[in-house]
């Protein structure tokens, strides 16, 4: 049972790496260079749909963590389960309180509505996301290094 946990605890957390690292790094900035408002129309569909979605990813990633080193407690490798699992609650506190806001009136702005500074808050949240990308692929590595 704990194999099955594990298997299914890395590709939940490595998937979720791999979006949030995409976002970074590949569709924020397609997204930037694209004409005229395109690139924040389509920054705003994004937060409604990623923000509907992520919280559940993050907790439930976060939740497979905490299951794997409480069944896994005395085998190996659990003190690196524990520290990835500590840094995906670094995730979840720098995201709700860095990136949710933004990205919460960032989803509802239009051209008509957005606010004279949206580009300065955009690229705020990307900064922020930036460090949660890193903090989230130092969990992903450290979960990978507790299976060897």
């Amino acid at each position: 049972m704990l194999s099955t946990l594990q298997v299914i605890t890395i590709v939940v957390v490595g998937v979720m790496v791999g979006v949030e690292f995409a976002v970074a790094f590949v569709l924020n900035r397609i997204l930037d260079a694209l004409p005229d408002d395109s690139g924040q129309l389509g920054r705003a569909h994004g937060g409604r749909m990623l923000g509907a979605v992520m919280p559940f990813w993050y907790v439930g990633s976060l939740a497979l963590v905490t299951l794997w080193a409480v069944t896994g407690w005395h085998g190996p490798g659990t003190g690196l389960v524990v520290t990835a699992g500590a840094l995906l609650v670094v995730s979840v506190v720098m995201s709700v309180l860095l990136l949710v806001p933004i990205n919460n009136r960032g989803k509802t702005w239009t051209p008509e509505t957005r606010p004279a500074d949206w580009k300065q808050q955009l690229n705020r949240w990307d900064r922020y996301h930036y460090v949660r990308v890193a903090v989230i692929i130092a969990a992903f590595a450290l979960l990978a290094a507790a299976l060897v």
